[in-house]
């Protein structure tokens, strides 16, 4: 995997200004269509995706690299981002999607046109929200 390092000076680094610096330099890199699939911030240990036990030094990092990631790209001395081409990946627009919660407040996330009438989460149509399942409120 290429490796890119940007060097930033400011004082007013956020995780937005930083992703975004990334994706440009991406893009400036032979990269059409970037997007972030790991990424690790230095001062705070913050990592996606993460899990308990992950050590955050590394997880990050190999897990991009392992999902397709292809560039990694520190800004400053902060964050560090692995960047994935997504050019060519089939789109869904909008998918008909929504989180659910049953009685006892256990979340979901339902597939709308497989739900009953009743609108309840139920097993055909809905995955219980966890750490894994992205939450699509």
């Amino acid at each position: 995997m290429q490796s890119i390092h940007l060097d930033y000076q400011g004082t007013d680094l956020t995780f937005s200004k930083a992703s975004a610096l990334a994706k440009n330099l991406a893009r400036e890199n032979r990269m059409q269509d970037p997007a972030i699939i790991s990424w690790h911030q230095r001062s705070s240990d913050a990592m996606s995706p993460s899990y308990a036990g992950a050590d955050p030094g590394s997880w990050w990092e190999k897990y991009g690299e392992g999902n397709g990631g292809r560039l990694e790209i520190s800004v400053g001395e902060e964050y560090e981002f692995v960047m994935m081409e997504t050019r060519g990946y089939e789109t869904v627009d909008q998918l008909p999607i929504r989180n659910l919660a049953d009685s006892q407040g256990q979340e979901y996330v339902c597939f709308t046109s497989m739900l009953g009438e009743s609108g309840k989460p139920d097993q055909k149509a809905c995955m219980p929200l966890d750490e894994w399942m992205a939450n699509q409120y």
